[in-house]
């Protein structure tokens, strides 16, 4: 096994070395929060979101469930780089925290600032053996896995009928199902190579039972167990074989030259038409599709040499953990511990699996039933499931080997030593280049004249092609605006997601639609205001607003520089936003106006993001410009 400089020691002193720097130039760089244990008599809790999709349904649930708290809600990134560069601002946690791609390697920065919960009630509700995945040298586990995604095979079972293909059992006769198919002139087997994600669970798929052997799981337990005093490379008695096999499987699916850039709908779409029998996909989407496409699909695992060798590769659909600091207060801790058993129960799984595929860790919850999955009804009673090894640089090096192994670059040996090389030396991320330093700090938090962090955000925007009024929707903002240096990653660190963007010419009657359309609760009951904090911001206009029920409000006045607003007169308007975050019934259920919807496709900036417009704009000020006061909050009638 290999050993040199530690990447976490290297990290680690890579962020310290920034954050010192950038702490020094500012004086301490803190964006000013409103953060406290209770507000209105209610105890807040902070809880970041590794995507938009625990809005759907978790998040609704849990404010009705417990109104004696006040939540807040923030869209954040799917990294444990994210919340390093919040301590490393010297911020604090948030109180739960939540990511997707996970792994103890990665979250060991985080530690000291994390609760252990092996102790309390909700640990006690998993199966020990999916727990130890998260389990520390010492004992301590820190974050929870939430209900998982099953990875695997869809098949067709109707096209394997049609042409007396049976269902295969283990990898010979998964390999003869695609030989048969391919005698038909019927794709056997296509996965969306493209993809990181789908090299790391095609790879590590094809080999689940070395890599679950004693020797594979005291491998796995190392590299997730590193010091700062070194670096895990892989071992020579597993992972060569694992090479092997993935070899293998590559040969046995019948890869092609260029398939390593295969994205999503290129193999959807065939197998959609019954000219591909089987694809890798999850549960969850082969679920839909006897609805979506007139047939039936089962999952199929990853096929060892038996039956009794095959596995299911699942991975959680988030891990929660809890920041330490809420341990200070008695009366938060009772409540966030509270929040978590909830969301670990049954209806909690179930409002994130908002009718997905998916199974639980833990005992006696059952999710939702899925007739994809009864094909592997024995390998789920037998527990052979296994949870991936995801951490940022596995991926990372799982892209790289795993399509140069497709394009033939690479055979088992030489993949084997490009990967066990990436693993062991250290990377510098070139995005970490210094872009411009910011002077001063806006606060991400909610106040009664909106969020000064979004409020800067949707300025610099507005600046990109020197709109008079710019107007954003979606979960917008992520983080604070911090004093001191940005590199390209943290300046997109600020922007919650990647909205499509347009601007053309309104006139004020159709602003003051749009601003109906964006706050007004609709005839149905449909809110477009999900959660308080992702009200829209606006940019050279300003508006007014009545909350006449907790969390509803009404559009009271719209005003430019505090004249109302000329209905008559034409403005400049820049939007950005996820139309479906409002529109789509799982989120907000708030249809655009269709006369709105026209202009918003008519004046859609092509080939521009919002990504890309604001880092346009900063190359240009160097400073995320100074907010504004955009919005009024009045309590009535």
């Amino acid at each position: 096994m290999m050993k040199k400089i530690s990447r976490r020691s290297f990290l680690q002193a890579c962020g310290i070395a920034a954050a010192t720097a950038a702490l020094t130039a500012c004086g301490g760089g803190k964006a000013e929060s409103g953060k406290g244990s209770s507000q209105n008599g209610k105890i807040q809790i902070t809880f970041y979101l590794w995507d938009r999709s625990m809005m759907k349904a978790l998040t609704p649930w849990l404010e009705e469930k417990f109104p004696e708290y006040e939540f807040t809600f923030i869209q954040g990134f799917n990294t444990m780089d994210y919340y390093r560069d919040l301590l490393n601002r010297a911020e604090q946690l948030p109180d739960i925290i939540t990511c997707r791609r996970f792994s103890l390697n990665d979250a060991a920065p985080l530690a000291e600032h994390l609760m252990d919960l092996s102790t309390t009630e909700v640990a006690g509700t998993f199966y020990s053996s999916y727990l130890n995945n998260n389990q520390e040298p010492d004992g301590a586990i820190r974050w929870l896995p939430m209900c998982a995604e099953v990875d695997g095979t869809a098949a067709n079972v109707d096209l394997f009928a049609q042409h007396n293909i049976p269902l295969p059992t283990n990898y010979a006769e998964f390999v003869a199902a695609i030989d048969a198919f391919e005698a038909v002139g019927i794709k056997g087997y296509q996965a969306d190579w493209r993809y990181d994600y789908t090299c790391l669970e095609t790879m590590q798929g094809c080999a689940i039972p070395e890599l679950m052997s004693l020797e594979g799981t005291t491998w796995r337990m190392n590299y997730e167990s590193e010091t700062e005093d070194s670096s895990t490379g892989l071992d020579d008695v597993v992972w060569p074989k694992v090479f092997e096999k993935y070899e293998q499987f590559l040969k046995d699916v019948r890869v092609q030259p260029g398939d390593d850039r295969l994205e999503l709908n290129p193999i959807a779409e065939p197998f959609y038409a019954r000219q591909t029998a089987m694809i890798r996909t999850t549960a969850g989407i082969a679920d839909v599709m006897p609805d979506q496409h007139g047939f039936n699909v089962s999952m199929l695992p990853y096929f060892g040499e038996t039956a009794n060798d095959s596995w299911l590769l699942t991975y959680p659909m988030c891990q929660a953990a809890v920041s330490n600091t809420v341990a200070q207060d008695e009366a938060k801790l009772a409540a966030v511990l509270k929040v978590l058993e909830a969301v670990y129960s049954a209806d909690g799984q179930n409002k994130m699996a908002v009718g997905a595929a998916v199974l639980s860790y833990n005992k006696e919850v059952n999710i939702t039933s899925s007739a994809s999955l009864e094909h592997v009804a024995d390998i789920i009673s037998a527990n052979h499931l296994y949870m991936r090894l995801a951490s940022t640089e596995i991926f990372r090096i799982s892209e790289d080997v795993g399509h140069k192994m497709i394009t033939g670059e690479y055979d088992a040996k030489a993949a084997y030593d490009a990967f066990n090389e990436q693993l062991v030396t250290p990377r510098v991320d070139p995005e970490a280049e210094v872009l411009f330093t910011q002077n001063t700090a806006y606060s991400l938090d909610m106040a009664d004249h909106g969020s000064a962090a979004a409020s800067s955000l949707m300025n610099a925007l507005r600046a990109t092609y020197d709109a008079s009024i710019a107007v954003g929707y979606s979960p917008l903002v992520s983080t604070s605006i911090y004093c001191g240096d940005y590199s390209k990653q943290q300046l997109l660190w600020v922007m919650a997601g990647n909205y499509a963007v347009s601007q053309g010419d309104y006139t004020g009657a159709e602003l003051r639609q749009m601003m109906e359309w964006l706050v007004n609760v609709k005839d149905n009951g449909a809110n477009p205001i999900r959660h308080r904090n992702y009200m829209p911001v606006t940019s050279g206009m300003e508006y007014k607003v009545t909350e006449y029920e907790q969390g509803r409000f009404r559009l009271k006045e719209v005003a430019i520089n505090g004249a109302p607003l000329d209905d008559t007169a034409t403005y400049t308007v820049f939007v950005a936003g996820t139309d479906v975050w409002i529109e789509n019934e799982a989120f907000c259920n708030c249809p655009m106006p269709e006369n709105l919807k026209a202009k918003r496709t008519e004046y859609a900036i092509e080939k521009v993001d919002s990504c890309s417009c604001l880092k346009d704009s900063l190359a240009v000020s160097k400073q995320f410009p100074a907010p504004s006061e955009y919005l009024t909050i009045v309590q009535g009638e």
